[in-house]
């Protein structure tokens, strides 16, 4: 069989694999595994290095360790009821350690006398005894047996009914039946990225005769994920403006020259770039597809707002989408007067619009009276018709699906689009999710902002009353706060404060002097916008809400911000929260009640307290929680990767950004013959993309 017939048995079910029965099949799909491909590809999540083992005498307290030994004694004991322990003792020629299994006395039966053992955990000491706590287990050899060499062991993860020896004997038959497979990276691509080939990396991946070869074999695997990626992303970003000429707008008309008069302040250097960035796609007769990726308080308003004039200015219109009705009215009473100090027209379309002030809008929207709209999800649906919409802004673009931006795009033909976000990504993040937009970023807050004054400390829950001193100084001096909760009623589930019933605790208990008001998502419509009026004219002193005012909600007047059960929310989220104080020219006070029962959450809190970098914040959020809690970043269909890690793997990840923006520079269609291969492998891994080789 050729090697290109091989690869096409990958699909095949895992049935036909060697020594796979039936109920072997089902016991692998218990993990995932139904095609051949998925078992060669069901990769090692770790190693044991047999070859380089510490002896027993030298281990200590902390260290990550592969240790061997002979079983000495297996012990069950129970030192109290429902507490049961396993200790294993085994012994070499240096020392001894013991492997300790609390409340998993079906442990014993695993360990016989003299067997040779491998333990693979970090050391404890406990009373002066050296002890791994749950290590990983494999055993060497039956009592008397011959000892092998030092090897290199891969551990696969498994499931009931197969155990890892099994598991690792089948994944062997596999390699060796379909691991000699045709290469889809070019020649040259893998010889200047020092690659090793598909075939050598799949099995040196499995079975590794050294641990510097099994990274080296990962990097090659990791970067074909990446380069896949990329390809992919690039590609449906150049299809969204290969051969549909966009409008090309005027960038220096009286619209944006009266903008650059009305607003009343210097734009940051980062501000400028973006400003540029943006008018230059407009001024091009590519449809623009750019993220305005900014930190809390860099002012993406006022960039948008430049977009705004220049179609105003072009005689065309524009559609400024938000993810909520709070902040479309926000950003109409924001940027409207803008607008109106230069001429242009606009109006607000939400799902609360008025059926009568409705029927205007869509008329004037029609027939191009309206040369910018504000709206929420309502600029979308079927009775809204643009004159000649050529810009789309989606704000908090997080919150919409693709399909929801191709709906507002398809309002207009060939629209330019600029999506927005105040919520900080890393760099090797962005590239992965968004990495089929330009980007333009918002790292500097305005010299005079009091946010860089503003302060955050973490508070222990019993010591609420420093935090309520604040609030309550804040209202003397003639300022607002807001009281932040996780859940909107008392859940039996979940142990956290509800905004319902801490309102209430607050108005009888706390602030039975002031007015307190509370807000949640599942408020109807008017009533939310009707309790944020109040808050903005004053009339509220004490907001209590959910996280419902983490995105674009802005009070200037509020300083004081609380908190509650502040571990429950990630760094992007409590950055997020915190900025909507400290944003007119009082700085910020923020108090997180917090009580974190992990090595991770203590250093989240940490992290919050130390640092108002939203980009540096969201860099530790990635290495601490990882990708998949961060955005949701699982979506519509894009490829999994299941070698290459974002965390570690951010140099590899521009490395393959590169290759692949100059692959498709020399060969857009992946055509010539050294990239067919790479070609169907992309297509292969995008297969049921959700909008892929369409705009999103």
């Amino acid at each position: 069989m050729s090697r290109a017939g091989r690869r096409a048995e990958w699909d095949s079910p895992v049935r036909s694999a060697r020594f796979v029965d039936a109920n072997r099949e089902q016991a692998l799909e218990r993990i995932g595994i139904v095609t051949v491909g998925d078992l060669v590809t069901h990769w090692p999540f770790r190693y044991l290095d047999l070859t380089t083992t510490l002896p027993l005498s030298r281990v200590k307290q902390g260290d990550e360790v592969t240790v061997t030994g002979v079983v000495r004694r297996v012990q069950k004991k129970q030192p109290r009821p429902r507490l049961n322990i396993v200790e294993v003792a085994i012994t070499d020629d240096t020392g001894s350690l013991l492997g300790v299994w609390f409340n998993q006395p079906y442990m014993a039966d695993r360990f016989l006398e003299g067997e040779r053992v491998a333990f693979a955990g970090k050391v404890e000491l406990d009373f002066g005894m050296h002890r791994m706590t749950a290590p990983f287990v494999e055993k060497l050899g039956a009592p008397g047996a011959p000892q092998e060499p030092g090897r290199v062991l891969p551990v696969h993860r498994s499931t009931e009914g197969l155990t890892i020896n099994w598991l690792r004997r089948l994944v062997a038959a596999a390699t060796d039946d379909y691991a000699d497979v045709p290469d889809f990276l070019p020649v040259k691509t893998r010889l200047a990225r020092d690659l090793m080939s598909l075939r050598a990396a799949i099995r040196s991946m499995h079975f590794p005769s050294s641990l510097v070869e099994a990274r080296t074999a990962r990097r090659r695997l990791a970067y074909e994920e990446l380069l896949c990626l990329q390809l992919g992303l690039l590609m449906r970003h150049h299809s969204s403006r290969d051969g549909r000429p966009g409008h090309v707008h005027r960038t220096d008309g009286a619209a944006l020259r009266a903008l650059c008069d009305v607003v009343p302040f210097d734009l940051t250097g980062d501000q400028s770039v973006a400003v540029r960035d943006i008018l230059d796609d407009l001024a091009s007769p590519r449809p623009m597809n750019r993220l305005l990726l900014g930190d809390v308080g860099t002012g993406k308003t006022v960039v948008a707002a430049h977009a705004l004039a220049a179609v105003a200015d072009s005689g065309t219109q524009a559609a400024m989408m938000a993810p909520t009705e709070v902040l479309a009215v926000q950003y109409a009473e924001k940027v409207g007067p803008l607008l109106d100090d230069m001429g242009v027209s606009w109006r607000l379309l939400t799902g609360s619009t008025l059926a009568a002030e409705r029927s205007d809008i869509l008329h004037e929207v029609e027939s191009g009276g309206v040369a910018v709209l504000f709206g929420t999800h309502a600029l979308i649906e079927g009775g809204v018709t643009f004159a000649k919409l050529t810009l789309a802004v989606v704000d908090e673009q997080h919150r919409f699906g693709v399909q929801q931006r191709l709906a507002l795009r398809r309002k207009g033909e060939a629209v330019d689009m600029l999506v927005m976000t105040a919520t900080p990504i890393p760099r090797s993040l962005a590239l992965t999710r968004f990495g089929d937009l330009d980007t333009s970023y918002l790292r500097e807050c305005p010299h005079s902002s009091a946010a860089s004054r503003s302060t955050t400390r973490l508070v222990d829950r019993h010591h609420r009353g420093d935090a309520y001193d604040a609030v309550r100084a804040a209202v003397e001096r003639g300022r607002q706060a807001y009281v932040v909760c996780p859940l909107v009623d008392e859940s039996d589930a979940i142990q956290a404060r509800s905004a319902l019933k801490e309102a209430e605790r607050l108005t009888s208990e706390v602030f039975s002097d002031l007015s307190v008001g509370v807000l949640t998502g599942k408020m109807k419509s008017a009533e939310r916008l009707d309790v944020m009026r109040r808050f903005r004219s004053g009339e509220l002193d004490v907001l209590v809400s959910t996280t419902v005012i983490e995105v674009g909600v802005d009070v200037p007047n509020a300083t004081v911000m609380i908190i509650e059960d502040a571990e429950r929310f990630g760094l992007a989220q409590l950055h997020q929260l915190r900025g909507r104080v400290g944003r007119g020219e009082y700085p910020g006070e923020v108090y997180l009640f917090a009580d974190p029962k992990t090595d991770v959450g203590r250093a989240r809190m940490e992290a919050i307290v130390g640092s108002r970098d939203g980009f540096a914040l969201a860099e530790e959020d990635l290495r601490l929680r990882g990708p998949g809690q961060l955005l949701g970043v699982a979506q519509h269909g894009l490829p999994e990767l299941g070698v290459a890690s974002l965390i570690d793997d951010a140099e590899l990840l521009e490395c393959a950004r590169c290759d692949a923006a100059g692959m498709l520079a020399a060969d857009p269609g992946l055509e010539r013959a050294e990239h067919r291969p790479l070609w169907r492998e992309v297509r292969s891994r995008f297969a049921g993309a959700d909008g892929w080789m369409e705009s999103g």
